[in-house]
């Protein structure tokens, strides 16, 4: 599985619309539940934000393009692994984990991002 750190990000996002179809946008999935959301939020800077909780994700995937690149998101960074594996094995290829999750973006990338 491969992992990108917050201060990576952009470096990954500008790898991955290199290499995406033209038109396509690199998305961040964040994976938490709705009152994490509403706790912090990143925004959307370069990329396609989108909010699927991680127990929607089998029901939802559908509704995710295997072509776009995809960054997913969570607290700390293990149910963002998890979701990453998971997308994987149903035909997800470019997809990463932003290690230590919306707590090291907010330590390293946004400091405006509350810490919860």
């Amino acid at each position: 599985m491969k992992s990108v750190s917050p201060t990576q990000l952009d470096d990954w996002l500008a790898q991955a619309r290199e290499t995406a179809a033209p038109g396509v946008q690199p998305v961040v999935l964040d994976v938490r539940e709705p009152w994490e959301l509403q706790t912090a939020s990143v925004r959307p800077e370069g990329f396609e934000l989108v909010h699927m909780p991680m127990r929607t994700v089998p029901a939802r995937m559908h509704e995710l393009d295997r072509q776009q690149p995809i960054a997913c998101l969570c607290h700390h960074g293990a149910r963002s692994a998890q979701v990453v594996y998971f997308l994987m094995q149903h035909g997800f290829s470019d997809v990463v984990n932003i290690q230590g999750g919306i707590n090291a973006w907010s330590m390293q990338r946004d400091p405006g991002v509350p810490l919860y």
